[in-house]
């Protein structure tokens, strides 16, 4: 690329877009979404993070976004980084825990919101199968959800 004042080259960089996902835990459960938009599917809630704004607070928005709870005991989990993870493009998604009273209600981008168990979790987008697998590993108490 060139720059159009001095026409000096500009070393232009690709770097992956960083995002958040967070497990909503409601007594025994947790929250899943079914995405609004494309790619369609029940996922985890979550998004991208804003410029200036940290991942911490955009996993407490995405989450009060789209399932309508405020969640508290915020705690992070790890974070997903392969680059096939979103077709879309590369993506690095720091997943966080938290808890939360009352029932979903979807807003934003979901279309739905919805409580689950690790026994009867639906079909899900991205590699939000492997992040509530390894979060169950992670965490055998939680296996009877």
């Amino acid at each position: 690329m060139e720059c159009p004042h001095c026409k000096g080259k500009i070393q232009v960089y690709k770097n992956p877009v960083p995002t958040v996902d967070i497990i909503i835990e409601i007594g025994d459960e947790i929250v899943l979404i079914e995405r609004k938009n494309p790619p369609s599917g029940w996922a985890l809630p979550g998004g991208f993070v804003d410029y200036g704004e940290s991942f911490e607070t955009a996993a407490l928005r995405e989450a009060e976004e789209e399932t309508g709870l405020k969640v508290t005991h915020l705690l992070q989990f790890r974070t997903y980084s392969d680059p096939s993870r979103d077709k879309r493009h590369h993506t690095a998604s720091t997943v966080f825990t938290g808890k939360a009273e009352g029932q979903p209600v979807a807003g934003d981008d979901a279309s739905q919101a919805k409580l689950f168990t690790q026994q009867n979790l639906p079909e899900l987008a991205f590699d939000h199968a492997q992040i509530l697998s390894d979060y169950f590993e992670a965490n055998p108490n939680k296996s009877e959800f």
